[in-house]
């Protein structure tokens, strides 16, 4: 018995070589994005407010839109946030305008901390109002059921 390794009649004679597989496998990289789709889409809605206010309770009814609000909001040190970013009062104004592209229109929420003083609130509502900004609404939690 006799056998032959490098080719012969039962292989015609040549050589096989290796051949890189020339498609990417994308399954693995599908089931990532995916992973990643499911943790953003988790994480989102948490992200609205990032500044920690204590809001006074009301009995108002909520306010219905369309768009996204735009978030002021004042600490109970008195510190004015924009979204997350802290800002002065002098410089509320021109940044917003920046940021709405100078749309009067845009709703702004103002979350005021019930411990703040009530004069500091109604200057940052005094600014926005002398800014041209016509929808501006106090945010309030909702009273607890008795």
């Amino acid at each position: 018995m006799a056998a032959q390794l490098n080719g012969g009649a039962a292989s015609g004679g040549r050589r096989q070589t290796y051949r890189p597989m020339a498609e990417i496998n994308v399954t693995p990289f599908v089931d990532v994005m995916l992973v990643l789709l499911v943790v953003f889409m988790v994480t989102a809605p948490l992200l609205t407010v990032g500044v920690k206010v204590d809001l006074p309770r009301t009995d108002s009814p909520v306010i219905q839109g369309q768009d996204e609000p735009l978030a002021v909001s004042v600490d109970a040190l008195g510190q004015i946030f924009v979204q997350d970013t802290a800002v002065e009062i002098t410089e509320l104004a021109p940044r917003l305008v920046a940021i709405t592209t100078n749309k009067p229109d845009t709703r702004i929420f103002v979350h005021g901390d019930k411990a703040i003083d009530y004069g500091r609130v109604m200057e940052v509502m005094g600014t926005l109002n002398a800014a041209g900004f016509t929808k501006v609404a106090l945010i309030t939690e909702r009273p607890r059921a008795r």
